[in-house]
């Protein structure tokens, strides 16, 4: 595998694993019981850090990626195993 590769295949797996970890434990002023400032948005978060966030999503894509490329390099996972339908023969290939 390209070193390219790896990069754009990590950066997939990074943006992936933000959208998984940006609503965990993120609440709103209501949840909070914290009054809101005048021409706030409803949803806006009161307890947002974004280093921690960063750190999670971070890590999980790291531990993604790296099961990913195990399973690139020693096939333990391959389009036959979840291939259910047939499609590969009726293709022909």
């Amino acid at each position: 595998m390209e070193w390219t590769s790896i990069i754009a295949i990590y950066v997939l797996f990074w943006v992936i694993s933000a959208f998984i970890i940006l609503p965990i434990g993120i609440r709103s002023h209501t949840e909070s019981g914290v009054e809101m400032i005048k021409g706030q948005a409803d949803g806006a978060p009161v307890n947002f850090k974004p280093r921690k966030v960063l750190l999670y999503t971070t890590i999980l894509a790291t531990l993604a990626f790296i099961l990913f490329y195990f399973n690139y390099t020693n096939q333990w996972i391959t389009v036959e195993d979840i291939d259910f339908f047939g499609s590969r023969e009726r293709m022909g290939q």
